[in-house]
């Protein structure tokens, strides 16, 4: 698959077959390609928390918020919630130079290795961290948590649209469930 084509498939899914299990040596795999990404300096201060086990997701899932656009829905029902996470940490004791930009650079690169493999996901910043981090067990005097990957494989086609002229960003659900996601176009981009 070419770069473009990958990118073009890694949407925010929202909405997965969540009985189509993903292993945790895929999850381990993903963040390998991270591992091999970039970070500030050389430092490498982040580290993953994965989860494929439907109980542990269940805890993380309860401690997440979905589609801030999207007002009226709560996030995926059962039997469409995520196979698997990633947790994105900050190791307090490494420390970081930019961390929004090293913890985007490892979601991007492990969002793009999940469609590779036939997954997709959605990053998620939105968080109850505090809940989280006992869920996890991760001391928040060691570890601050970035974002969390949600994984699986994707139940629900999205198209992307060109942004109209009211200027309007909002991605929104049609009639058919079919998330449109509005983008700018190239000229509107490119301001040199």
């Amino acid at each position: 698959m070419l770069l473009k084509e990958m990118v073009e498939k890694n949407r925010s899914y929202r909405r997965f077959y969540q009985d189509v299990e993903i292993k945790r040596e895929t999850l381990e795999e993903l963040v390998s390609l991270a591992r091999l990404s970039g970070t500030g300096g050389n430092r490498q201060p982040i580290k993953f928390f994965l989860s494929c086990e439907q109980e542990l997701n269940a805890k993380i899932f309860s401690n997440t918020l979905w589609a801030g656009y999207l007002k009226e829905w709560p996030g995926p029902d059962e039997g469409e919630r995520p196979a698997g996470y990633i947790v994105i940490v900050e190791d307090k004791t490494i420390g970081m130079v930019n961390p929004r930009v090293d913890s985007g650079i490892a979601a991007q690169t492990m969002l793009l290795g999940a469609v590779e493999k036939g997954y997709g996901g959605c990053m998620l910043a939105a968080l109850k961290k505090k809940e989280l981090h006992e869920v996890l067990n991760l001391p928040e005097d060691k570890y601050e948590i970035l974002i969390v990957l949600a994984l699986g494989k994707p139940k629900e086609e999205i198209v992307i649209d060109e942004v109209g002229s009211d200027g309007d960003i909002k991605y929104w659900r049609d009639e058919n469930k079919v998330h449109h996601v509005p983008k700018r176009s190239l000229k509107d981009l490119i301001i040199g």
